[in-house]
């Protein structure tokens, strides 16, 4: 799985370099996002511009992500999803959860200071 990790005005950044986050790869991307919150990162911000495509098991793993956060009083927030994988969050009602922004700058913008 190839992600990225940074840091930038207290957010932590994770990065998403592949087309398909489907369910083989679910496991790892989980796990290192859980261990972020884990350590005390309270403001995630997931880029998923390079996703082209999710899969059902994705979806459910972000809602899971979303509530572990939210349990650790803090937020996980997308940015840069595309048209494609928006559809997706939409036709399952997750994006009535998960706070979608267009990009890493609103979106890092949007947690505040």
């Amino acid at each position: 799985m190839n992600l990225t990790t940074d840091r930038t005005q207290g957010v932590s950044i994770v990065r998403v370099h592949e087309p398909r986050l489907m369910y083989p790869l679910l496991s790892e991307f989980a796990g290192h996002v859980t261990s972020l919150i884990g350590a005390g990162e309270h403001k995630v911000l997931l880029d998923l511009s390079s996703v082209s495509y999710v899969d059902s098991a994705t979806i459910g793993c972000l809602m899971d992500l979303f509530r572990q956060a939210t349990a650790a009083g803090g937020s996980l927030k997308l940015a840069g999803v595309q048209k494609r994988v928006e559809t997706m969050l939409s036709m399952t009602g997750a994006q009535n959860f998960l706070e979608i922004h267009p990009d890493e700058p609103s979106a890092i913008k949007s947690f505040g200071s």
